[in-house]
Parts: structure tokens; sequence; C-alpha cells
């Protein structure tokens, strides 16, 4: 299982939680939302959990779930800036499809829910 981050994805990481002023990780999930049926969740990881597991990339973690795991596995997440809007965007190879509004998606079969 390997979730990887690019450098800016890192940098907006370390940068948002420098200006939290704590924390160890951005906690990423997946929850049933939208019209595809899954949405990203983020928060801020100020411990690990049990059943978290730690990534690292360019000086920067981030910490899943294990539950979640199964709908991350060998996602690489970036950071984008889009005229005014400026997001992590996902590279999951577990995504069937998205919808219009790119705010949700869904899975590949293979995946159990």
């Amino acid at each position: 299982m390997a979730i990887t981050l690019t450098e800016s994805a890192a940098r907006q990481i370390q940068k948002q939680l420098e200006k939290r002023g704590k924390g160890l990780a951005l906690r990423i999930g997946v929850k049933k939302v939208g019209c595809s049926g899954f949405a990203y969740t983020f928060d801020y990881a100020d411990e690990v959990r049990a059943n978290d597991q730690l990534f690292e990339s360019h000086d920067a973690q981030v910490v899943i779930d294990a539950g979640n795991l199964p709908f991350l596995d060998g996602s690489c997440i970036d950071f984008v800036r889009e005229g005014l809007n400026a997001t992590f965007k996902f590279d999951n190879p577990n995504v069937d499809n998205t919808c219009g509004c790119g705010e949700s998606f869904s899975l590949k079969e293979s995946i159990e829910i």
C-alpha cells in the first residue's frame, strides 16, 4: 500500500500545519456523498491512531485510516492552482468515474465497500 505526494502537495501540507501552529500530518479519508458516490475528506492529524497508516513524501506526512486504504492505495496527491481556485488533486487508480462538478467519484468494481 502506498500514497505519494508531489512537492507542491508536500509544501502545502507543511504550510497549513505551520499556519495552524501544530499538527503531525494531513488526514485524508473517503466518505459516501455526492452524485457519483464518494468524496475525499481532509482534516489535521495531531496523532497517529492504532488503525492509521502514515505515509511520507518530500518531508510531509499524510495519515489514512486502514479502512480507507483500499480506496486510496496507489494515489498520488498534488496541489494545484487553477485560476482563483487551489485544491488537492488526486491521481487515484481506484477511481472509475468522476461527476461533472468534480466533487465526487465512483470506484472500480473490484473495490469492496
